[in-house]
C-alpha cells in the first residue's frame, strides 16, 4: 500500500526524522490559511501515488498567501498522470545546500532488509547506479540481529558524510531502517534528504507498506483500500497494456514481446472491474508521454464488456491526448459492449493473439 507524502512524514516525524514545517489542505482558502501559518515561502506539493509530479506542473513554489491561493485554485482537480490532485501538501520552502538519498527495502534476492545511500540525492537512483554507480553504498542487515547505531554512523562515513555531520546522518539511517520495520514496509525512502542552515531535513518521503500486515497497524489510521483500485507497474517499452487480471495481463505482455513490441505498462483492473475505473486507467496509462498504443485486453467474466465499452469510449470522448486503443473484448454482455464500440466508430479484436499483433504492427508505424 502506497502512503502520500503527507502521510509518510507524519510517520517520519513520530520517528525522529526531520520534516519541513507543514500543513495538508484540500481548499485554496486552506492552503491560503497554511501559507499564512508557515510565514514564508512554500512548496505546494500535490498529493498523488505516481511519480513524475515535478516535471508534470505537480509542485508550485509561492511566495506569499495570496499567490498560494491562486496556485492552488489551479492545481486542485486537476489530473496528474492519470491521478486527481484533491490535497496538496504545503511546507516550507528549504534553502538547500546540498542532497543525499537514504532508502531501506527488501532485498528478495539474499532475503535481506537493504539500506541503500547516496551522496546523490533529488534524482532517479536508477540513473545515479546506470552513471555514477560508485556514488551508491549498499548494506545489508542481517534480519535475526539488530541493526546498531554504529553501524549506521559506519555508512554515513562511508558516504564520505562531513564529520560534524556524521552524528545526526546516522541517527537518520538508524531511524529510517526502525520505521521501515515496525510498519511492516516493503520500502522507506527519502529522496532527497538535503542540508539546511537548520540542519539535515527530509524533504520527500516515500512508504509503501504490505498490505498483508495492515492488520497489525491499527494506530496508523490509514484508510480503507478502495475497492475499485487496482495493480499498476510502470515499464519501459511503449505500449501500455491494461488486463482484468494478472495473469491474463501478462499473458497480453507476452505476446506482444512474441510479436515484437514492448510493454509501456503492467496495469491490472481486477475482475470486478467498473466503467469508472476502466476510464480511470485508460486516463493512467495515457498520460504517460511514452505510451503510443494502449492495448486493452478484456475477458468478461464478472466485468461485463459493456461497461469496458462506455469507460473506452467516455475517454476518447474527454481525453485531450489521443492515442490508438486497441481491444480485445469478449465474455459477459459482448454483443452489447461490440455494438457501443461499433457505434462509437471504435474497432475490437474477438481474440487476444489478433489484438496484440495488431498494437505491434500500429506502435511499429508511429515510430
Amino acid at each position: 500500500m502506497k502512503l502520500h507524502e503527507y502521510q509518510a512524514k507524519e510517520i517520519f516525524k513520530k520517528g525522529g526524522i526531520p520534516v519541513p514545517e507543514n500543513s495538508i489542505a484540500e481548499t485554496p482558502k486552506e492552503v491560503q490559511i497554511a501559507t499564512q501559518k508557515i510565514s514564508k515561502s512554500v512548496a505546494l506539493k500535490s498529493q498523488i501515488l505516481v511519480g513524475g509530479r515535478g516535471k508534470a506542473g505537480g509542485i508550485k513554489f509561492a511566495d506569499n498567501p495570496s499567490m498560494a491561493y491562486q496556485i492552488a485554485e489551479a492545481l486542485l482537480g486537476t489530473h496528474i498522470h492519470g491521478e486527481k490532485v484533491e490535497k496538496i501538501l504545503v511546507e516550507e520552502k528549504l534553502d538547500i545546500q546540498s542532497e543525499f538519498y537514504i532508502s531501506v527495502a527488501v532485498d528478495r534476492s539474499v532475503k535481506k532488509p537493504l539500506i541503500m545511500t547516496s551522496s546523490d540525492g533529488g534524482v532517479n537512483i536508477e540513473t545515479v547506479a546506470m552513471e555514477t554507480p560508485e556514488k551508491i553504498y549498499k548494506f545489508h542487515v542481517e534480519p535475526l540481529e539488530e541493526f546498531l547505531p554504529y553501524q549506521a554512523r559506519e555508512i554515513a562515513r562511508k558516504m564520505a558524510v562531513p564529520n560534524n555531520l556524521l552524528t545526526k546522518f546516522g541517527r537518520i539511517i538508524w531511524n529510517l531502517y526502525q520505521i521501515f520495520m515496525k510498519c511492516d514496509a516493503q520500502i522507506a525512502e527519502i529522496n532527497p534528504l538535503v542540508l539546511t542552515n537548520e540542519g539535515l531535513i527530509a524533504a520527500d518521503a516515500k512508504l509503501n507498506l504490505d498490505e498483508d500486515a495492515l492488520y497489525r497497524h491499527p494506530d496508523l489510521n490509514l484508510p480503507k483500500k478502495p475497492k475499485d483500485e487496482f495493480a499498476y507497474v510502470k515499464l519501459d517499452g511503449d505500449i501500455a497494456v491494461i488486463g482484468n487480471g494478472a495473469g491474463l495481463t501478462l499473458s497480453g505482455m507476452d505476446l506482444l514481446k512474441l510479436y515484437g513490441g514492448k510493454p509501456a505498462t503492467f496495469l491490472d483492473i481486477g475482475g470486478g472491474a467498473s466503467q469508472k475505473n476502466i476510464s480511470r486507467a485508460l486516463n493512467l496509462v495515457i498520460s504517460n508521454v511514452d505510451v503510443k498504443v494502449v492495448f486493452l485486453n478484456v475477458l468478461g467474466g464478472i466485468t461485463r464488456a459493456d461497461d469496458v465499452a462506455k469507460g473506452v469510449v467516455k475517454v476518447l470522448e474527454e481525453s485531450k491526448r489521443q492515442i490508438p486503443i486497441i481491444i480485445r473484448l469478449t465474455g459477459t454482455n459482448e454483443e452489447e459492449g461490440q455494438r457501443i464500440l461499433t457505434n462509437a466508430g471504435v474497432s475490437f479484436e474477438i481474440t487476444m493473439e489478433a489484438a496484440a499483433r495488431k498494437a505491434v504492427e500500429i506502435c511499429n508505424a508511429l515510430k
